[in-house]
């Protein structure tokens, strides 16, 4: 039997010092990762070092917002509706860990392609999350 997803409470996210432009972005509808100006690497989570090279000249830069899922698992116990939590590898390289929503859980599959959308937490802030880009599927 397909386990559909279902909305469900987003805590809200703790803010680090430098995070502003990160959720200024998201309240906007866009995505922003950092990338080394020294090494060109992307990554997030965003820091104000590059963890490939160590350099400190990082800046933001906007996502595309697709990528393909690298892992996943399926939450069905508990209280509360199922979820499910992946890591999904950017097309700009980082693998980031979110969540896969709006489609049929059981479909969920390493290597499919998803895309960005936002789901509002508790207090309204903009959650990065991913949907397949074939949500029909």
């Amino acid at each position: 039997m397909p386990t559909p997803y279902q909305d469900r409470k987003i805590g809200d996210p703790l803010l680090n010092p430098g995070d502003a432009p990160y959720f200024e972005a998201t309240a906007e509808g866009r995505l922003l990762l950092k990338k080394c100006q020294d090494c060109g690497q992307f990554h997030h989570y965003p820091r104000s070092l590059c963890p490939f090279c160590w350099s400190g000249k990082v800046d933001w830069a906007a996502s595309a917002g697709t990528g393909e899922i690298y892992s996943f698992s399926v939450t069905r116990r508990g209280s509360g509706a199922p979820f499910c939590i992946a890591y999904v590898t950017l097309d700009e390289g980082p693998t980031m860990m979110t969540h896969i929503v709006d489609t049929d859980l059981d479909a969920v599959k390493i290597g499919r392609r998803v895309k960005l959308v936002f789901k509002a937490s508790e207090n309204g802030a903009a959650i990065p999350m991913f949907t397949p880009v074939d949500a029909g599927a």
